[in-house]
C-alpha cells in the first residue's frame, strides 16, 4: 500500500484538529499541506513503530511546531474563544485526548511531552475552560430555605450567586445594579409580586437566559 494510500483515511480527521489547534481552516491546512509536502519530497519520515495516524499526527506538529505560529484569532466562534485561551501544549494536550480519541500515551508522543505532563495539561485546561464556562447567576426566590438551597446547588456546580431577591422590585433592581449572566426566577412570590412581571421587566432592559423555577406549593 502506498504512503497516499495509507494516510488517506487519518487527513480529515488531522485537518478538524489543525483548524482547531491554530484557529481557523486555511492555517491549519497550510500546516498539513506543508507536512504531506515534506513526506513526498524526502525531507521527513513518519516514526517506525507506532501506528500511522500517530506518526502523522506527530509530523504535524512538528511542522506546526517549526513555525511558532500564534493562534488565529480572525474567525473564533463560539467554543474556539475559550481554546484560544489555553496554551499550545494544553490545546494540543486537550484535543488529542478529547477530539481524536488518543490515549495519553499516544498523545504525549506526538506532541514530544511525558504522559505525566498531558495529564497535568488536560486537567489545566479543563479547569480553565469550566471556569469560563461559569455564570453569574441571581435568584429570584422568596422562600429563604428554597433560595439557599438554590444558591447551595448553583455554586456546587461552579457558578457565582451575585445576589438573590424576593420580591419583584428587589429584583429588577438587583438585576440592574449586577447585570447577572443567568436568572432563576420563581412564577410567585407571594407577597412580594409576580416573578413573571420581574423577568419580563428584566427583559426590557437586556437581553438574559432565565429559568423559571416550577410553582412550589405553599402552605395555608
Amino acid at each position: 500500500m502506498s504512503m497516499t494510500q495509507t494516510l488517506a483515511p487519518h487527513l480529515p480527521y488531522l485537518r478538524r484538529y489543525a483548524r482547531a489547534l491554530t484557529g481557523s481552516q486555511a492555517s491549519g491546512d497550510a500546516h498539513v499541506r506543508a507536512a504531506l509536502q515534506a513526506l513526498l519530497e524526502g525531507d521527513e519520515s513518519l516514526p517506525e513503530g507506532v501506528p500511522p495516524r500517530v506518526g502523522l499526527y506527530r509530523l504535524f506538529h512538528a511542522i506546526w511546531e517549526s513555525g511558532a505560529e500564534h493562534y488565529d484569532e480572525s474567525e473564533l466562534k463560539g467554543p474556539e474563544d475559550r481554546l484560544k485561551s489555553l496554551t499550545a501544549a494544553k490545546r494540543a494536550a486537550l484535543l488529542l485526548t478529547a477530539v481524536e480519541a488518543f490515549s495519553p500515551e499516544e498523545a504525549a508522543f506526538i506532541i514530544d511531552e511525558s504522559p505525566d505532563e498531558v495529564e497535568t495539561a488536560i486537567l489545566d485546561a479543563q479547569k480553565t475552560i469550566d471556569s469560563q464556562l461559569a455564570s453569574r447567576v441571581l435568584i429570584i426566590e422568596d422562600e429563604p430555605i428554597i433560595a439557599m438551597d438554590l444558591e447551595n446547588l448553583v455554586t456546587e456546580l461552579g457558578h457565582q450567586v451575585v445576589a438573590t431577591a424576593s420580591t419583584k422590585d428587589e429584583a429588577v433592581a438587583k438585576a440592574k445594579s449586577e447585570r447577572p449572566g443567568l436568572v432563576l426566577a420563581d412564577i410567585n412570590l407571594g407577597e412580594g409580586g409576580s416573578g413573571i412581571d420581574a423577568v419580563n421587566e428584566i427583559l426590557s432592559s437586556f437581553n438574559i437566559p432565565v429559568i423559571s423555577l416550577p410553582l412550589i406549593p405553599r402552605s395555608s
